[in-house]
């Protein structure tokens, strides 16, 4: 007899990554556990709220299936739809893109993927911390302990996983952000050069209001701090201020391996962000899905775990290596001053800027 397990898997964080392993994980049969340090996941908001719809995730990332079973969002988590995104110059130049995105209710939009994890059998244990992670049990703050034939690391870019098994280092970009009151157009903007050094500003409107912020790379900064940039940025809108957040993005693409034993990680903890435009939420759950399906399959049938880094290299692997080039050679131009930024960006050059931010090759010839 095999050894005995509370749970085939234990999730470690219940973002969009961690419920989307659980939710799938559970399709396929298996006990699973989703252990959360929030008292309400989903809570307090921690990023930008933009996804592409459906439709535009199948023109971004073609080699993913089944796009319509991943994403389920429902009305009441989507804020505002949207066509039209515009890059702008720091001479506030724009170059307008059709995009079709849709701005989250975040909040919302995490709760319903608890919920769809929940309908197929996960459970959720939150208000708990993670203290230690030992071999196949998970010791929470208060003392209990839990084990599992598999535990994943969902926990974000400081995933207690992550942090204690695996040395390779990420860039890791903090970002700031405000919700504020009024009414800013139908078009999501993101911003490029001085005011954001080495990472972008964003303006995302919401049914009410719109969620303004950015993210910095550091070592770009010159010592100037990210409350300073922040502030620069999201006061040049107008309207009260709603709610203050803040986070930090993962920039540098994936990490070599997910897997190691008996520990797999996803999303932010695995560098699941695609440098070149910060979008994360998607991207985890598709990697959530593979890494759900192939826990399923090694619990019930022993399907080898490493499974999972192989098909997350098919679906994704070119979309994440053009992602990674783009954000190379952006930091790279992101250093001239904003007046050769503003000659780069023009109406010669629209169609390498949109390549590099949908993740495509920037210039045809490599």
């Amino acid at each position: 007899m095999g050894q005995e397990f509370d749970y085939d898997v234990i999730i470690i964080g219940g973002g969009p990554a961690g419920s989307t392993v659980a939710r799938y994980a559970a399709e396929g049969g298996i006990r699973v556990l989703v252990i959360d340090a929030r008292e309400s996941i989903g809570s307090p908001l921690q990023c930008g709220e933009l996804v592409p719809t459906n439709d535009e995730m199948r023109r971004l990332c073609p080699d993913v299936p089944d796009m319509d079973d991943l994403f389920q969002t429902p009305e009441a988590a989507i804020s505002r739809t949207c066509d039209t995104m515009n890059i702008i110059t720091p001479s506030g130049k724009s170059l307008s893109y059709r995009f079709e995105g849709l701005v989250l209710n975040r909040v919302a939009h995490d709760e319903a993927l608890v919920s769809l994890a929940k309908e197929s059998g996960a459970e959720y244990l939150v208000n708990s911390y993670v203290e230690n992670v030992e071999k196949n049990t998970v010791s929470i703050r208060n003392g209990s302990t839990y084990t599992a034939q598999v535990i994943v690391g969902a926990g974000g870019h400081n995933d207690p996983i992550r942090r204690k098994y695996w040395q390779e280092k990420s860039v890791n970009i903090p970002v700031k952000f405000e919700l504020k009151d009024g009414d800013y157009g139908d078009a999501v903007e993101l911003h490029f050069g001085s005011m954001a050094p080495g990472g972008y500003a964003w303006m995302f409107p919401k049914s009410e209001g719109a969620n303004i912020g950015l993210g910095i790379q550091k070592s770009f900064a010159k010592g100037k701090s990210l409350n300073k940039y922040s502030s620069e940025f999201i006061d040049k809108y107008d309207g009260d201020t709603t709610f203050k957040g803040a986070g930090s993005l993962p920039m540098s693409g994936t990490i070599k391996r997910f897997v190691k034993e008996n520990y797999v990680l996803v999303g932010d903890a695995a560098g699941m962000v695609l440098p070149s435009n910060g979008a994360g939420i998607t991207i985890a759950m598709v990697g959530g899905r593979i890494a759900g399906q192939t826990i399923a399959k090694h619990v019930i049938d022993g399907t080898p775990l490493t499974n999972y880094e192989k098909i997350w290299h098919k679906q994704m692997g070119k979309v994440m290596k053009n992602s990674k080039r783009s954000f190379k050679i952006g930091s790279l131009m992101f250093r001239m001053p904003d007046r050769l930024l503003d000659l780069f960006f023009n109406r010669l050059t629209k169609g390498i800027v949109w390549r590099a931010v949908t993740c495509r090759r920037m210039f045809w010839i490599f």
